[in-house]
């Protein structure tokens, strides 16, 4: 009896009529190949029982076929991966990395403080950085673009040297809901969150836009600094915000755990939610919908972002140019604003 041949990724190409290079992008099912051309590929890998050795094509493309997901965290907050935000993306980003044949390497801020480029890349722990920015400009990131390394982050862009970047349209969606609580009456409203931070200074500058729109001067901003934990919104709507009841009528919180902070110190004083203070968040996070009363919010599509986060990081590691890009917002109207 003949034995069987074990095939190679230079047969699968062959029996396709594709290039080597081709096959093994359709195997990764790489986006830039043609849907028909994965499929047909894919096939007829299955056909064959053919399954890419990892460990021989890392020796043979010196490549690790790891990313590091390296989340950005403020020192000083008390903020960690069970953010229910950090939650839903860093989830949709494993989800997507598994099935593109990458493994995820979890890092935060707090535990790496090293050279992210010899770390990293020159030590082949990785192939590449997703960074997702919630935290204040890190000059590792600026470092990185210098020298083109492949590396996408989730946040804002910024008018300096930066990697490509995939964010929602902040400062669209801040001043959606900012003109949203004006709508139901609101004249004093407040603005939780700390504009050092890329995104939510672009939200401030949303929620001035609608201040601006709506007549209103500067003067009438109201700016509380609060990290992103629920927490510290609840301890500062306490100390700085109970004192300006009853003038105080909304709140937009820069995202939905400091909103829900927020509405449990109004809650615990006595405060009726939305009839005398309208409150907004960011994130459309799982549990805004079900909290009492429910939360109104600006929704991101962390779905589309994870996705994107990691295609595009992976057309930077096969060479091809790729570009920044912005995903729309929408609010949802819920029971903490509608009057």
């Amino acid at each position: 009896m003949a034995v069987r041949k074990n095939l190679t990724l230079a047969d699968i190409a062959a029996l396709a009529q594709v290039s080597e290079s081709t096959a093994s992008r359709a195997l990764r099912d790489n986006p830039v190949i043609n849907i028909d051309t994965r499929i047909r590929v894919q096939e007829i890998a299955k056909a064959h029982q053919f399954n890419v050795n990892a460990k021989a094509r890392s020796l043979r493309t010196q490549k690790s076929h790891t990313i590091a997901v390296i989340v950005l965290f403020d020192a000083k907050t008390q903020q960690a991966i069970s953010d229910p935000f950090l939650l839903e993306i860093l989830g949709v980003i494993a989800d997507e990395l598994t099935r593109r044949g990458y493994d995820m390497l979890l890092s935060t801020s707090k535990t790496t403080d090293k050279d992210w480029q010899n770390y990293y890349l020159d030590s082949r722990r990785a192939d590449g950085l997703i960074i997702i920015g919630q935290g204040e400009h890190d000059p590792r990131i600026g470092q990185l673009a210098a020298i083109d390394a492949p590396v996408v982050v989730w946040g804002a862009g910024s008018d300096d040297d930066r990697p490509i970047f995939v964010g929602s349209q902040n400062r669209i969606g801040a001043m959606t809901a900012t003109s949203h609580l004006l709508a139901q009456g609101c004249s004093h409203i407040a603005f939780l969150g700390d504009v050092r931070h890329n995104e939510i200074e672009l939200r401030y500058a949303g929620y001035l836009d609608a201040l601006a729109q709506a007549g209103l001067d500067q003067s009438a901003a109201l700016q509380i600094t609060t990290d992103f934990t629920a927490q510290d919104a609840y301890l500062k709507t306490q100390h700085y915000l109970l004192q300006r009841l009853p003038e105080l009528d909304g709140i937009f919180a820069a995202s939905d755990a400091i909103a829900l902070g927020a509405m449990k110190a109004l809650q615990e004083y006595g405060v009726a939610i939305p009839r005398q203070v309208a409150i907004c968040g960011f994130d459309d996070i799982a549990m805004s919908a079900y909290c009492s009363p429910s939360l109104t919010t600006v929704k991101q599509d962390t779905q589309t972002g994870g996705k994107l986060l990691v295609s595009k990081l992976l057309a930077r590691i096969d060479g091809e140019s790729c570009d920044s890009e912005l995903l729309p917002v929408r609010l949802l109207t819920r029971q903490s604003s509608a009057r």
